[in-house]
């Protein structure tokens, strides 16, 4: 989940260095005012995890919800596909709101859905409910790292912003891998309704950690457009055939993601008997195995280029196909790549028969579309 916002964040730390490069960060340096930053950089990197905490930390709770909560076979992926359809909407909406309205209030309405949909989940009899629920959470949990990455771009400046860009990477990262680990913990003292419970209070901390941001556009700086004109710079992307070669490869990738992500709680906990406490360290090897990919991608794209290294490199590709409309590129990529997993992730848990097999199946055919379309992107250039 956490590579997403990961390749944003680098394409912005290279953009925001390379526009700022004559600047200097002339700003007095004394205790009082590093510890300010510091905070604000702590905030910030809180709501730019709050995609990754929100699905990683209750997958070892996946066998059990099934149990609990009844349904048939597979049911429990939906909760993880709801979640991403109010995601991938999301990734459309807060940003157009954001210029319009400022970065803090969008802010504080979305925390505020993040902790009713939580305490929905945590209070629900059935899976559809959660579904529900869940839905509600995602919309909430996506203004979080859609506007923090923004605030984070103008509170740092020249070479501190890629600095600080750098460092949000580095506390996203930790999400992954510290969330499924907690929320098997969780499960063993507490249960799976106590992990959304704990996700409620996070998202209250937040709430309450707000003020302490600045707002970072102020009222002569907002976008006084419609909202719907949005809609314009949408359809324009949508017709530059090499810029959705890149996102549609990207997405397919996402796609095999979260099949994996939707059923590995099942293969390793149910079919291999792997206890649930123990699903977040076999799930970190993969989030690591992402990390050392991320730091090879930022040694060898200079060397060989990045159409080489096409597939960590889509965002920027769909980035340089749009440079006049880079934040509606953005949202664009977020929600197709998010969109892909909804039915990846819904698809999973139809064909689930008891085995691993379904969700190789799945993650192959994935790589292979992906590649598919990479091939056809060269071809069009």
């Amino acid at each position: 989940m956490a590579s997403l916002h990961a390749g944003a964040l680098s394409d912005e730390a290279r953009s925001t260095t390379s526009m700022n490069s004559a600047n200097q960060d002339v700003s007095v340096t004394t205790p009082n005012v590093e510890r300010g930053k510091l905070r604000v950089l702590i905030i910030l990197g809180a709501l730019m995890s709050f995609a990754s905490i929100s699905t990683d930390m209750y997958l070892p709770a996946f066998p059990t919800m099934q149990r609990e909560l009844g349904g048939a076979a597979g049911d429990i992926e939906l909760t993880l596909s709801s979640f991403l359809a109010g995601f991938a909407v999301g990734q459309l909406l807060w940003g157009p709101i954001g210029d319009r309205y400022g970065r803090r209030l969008p802010i504080a309405v979305g925390l505020v859905l993040f902790v009713l949909g939580s305490i929905g989940c945590a209070s629900s009899t059935s899976v559809m409910g959660v579904v529900v629920w869940r839905v509600v959470q995602a919309v909430g949990a996506c203004s979080g790292p859609v506007l923090a990455r923004a605030m984070a771009r103008v509170l740092y400046a020249g070479e501190r912003a890629a600095q600080m860009l750098s460092t949000l990477i580095l506390i996203m990262m930790a999400a992954p891998l510290l969330g499924p680990l907690l929320g098997g913990q969780l499960l063993v003292v507490w249960s799976w309704q106590g992990i959304f419970w704990v996700l409620a209070v996070v998202g209250i901390l937040a709430l309450f950690g707000l003020p302490m941001l600045p707002e970072t556009l102020p009222p002569d700086q907002r976008v006084r457009a419609p909202l719907g004109d949005v809609l314009t710079d949408y359809v324009a992307l949508v017709r530059n055939p090499r810029l959705m070669g890149f996102a549609l490869s990207s997405a397919f990738f996402y796609a095999g993601m979260y099949v994996f992500i939707a059923g590995s709680p099942f293969v390793y906990i149910e079919y291999f008997g792997v206890p649930s406490r123990d699903y977040g360290l076999l799930f970190g090897v993969n989030i690591v195995g992402m990390m050392v990919t991320n730091f090879l991608n930022t040694r060898l794209v200079m060397r060989l280029g990045s159409e080489r290294l096409f597939r960590a490199n889509a965002v920027a590709g769909v980035l340089a196909e749009a440079p006049g409309r880079a934040g509606a590129a953005s949202s664009l990529v977020g929600a197709m790549q998010y969109g892909s997993g909804v039915a990846s992730a819904a698809l999973v848990g139809w064909l689930a028969d008891g085995t691993p097999r379904p969700m190789s199946w799945l993650m192959g055919a994935s790589g292979v579309a992906a590649l598919a379309t990479a091939l056809l992107v060269k071809r069009e250039r």
